[in-house]
């Protein structure tokens, strides 16, 4: 598995089929677990057709935490292959303000952390996918959060 990192608008609007938002609350790195997993991730997700991939990062986010109000922005653009498949993305950086009920849909837990854990879903991916919010400056809006190597 291969994971590259673009400048926005570096891929084509049209290939991006995901968008992962790391977002904070109370200067905590926000994840949740899927009612089919025992594992933790990022909140995001899959675009819906005919829906903007800054449209489906909002969608998500409150989908998957219940957040009501929160700042994100797109930083980064990346690419996943695996063998002859590559699927592409994009990477957002957020604070939630406001907490709101989860929505009760495929999440059924948010849980705040000082660093990612262990036990991820996506253990291949999602490090790589933090670890760029994280180790650059540029990118980080509110306090920086501890990565796991």
């Amino acid at each position: 598995m291969e994971i590259e990192f673009y400048d926005l608008g570096e891929i084509d609007d049209a290939k991006l089929e995901f968008a992962v938002i790391n977002v904070t609350y109370q200067d905590k790195l926000v994840l949740v677990k899927h009612k089919d997993r025992d594992t933790w991730e990022i909140p995001g997700g899959h675009r819906e057709e005919g829906e903007s991939i800054n449209t489906t990062a909002a969608r998500e986010l409150f989908e998957e935490t219940g957040a009501k109000k929160f700042d994100i922005k797109p930083i980064s653009e990346y690419s996943v292959a695996k063998g002859q498949s590559t699927t592409y993305g994009r990477l957002y950086v957020g604070v939630i303000l406001e907490m709101g009920q989860l929505p009760g849909l495929e999440i059924t837990e948010v849980k705040l952390f000082d660093k990612l854990p262990q036990n991820l879903t996506y253990p291949n991916i999602q490090p790589h996918l933090h670890n760029r919010v994280y180790k650059n400056d540029k990118f980080n809006m509110h306090k920086t959060i501890t990565v796991v190597e």
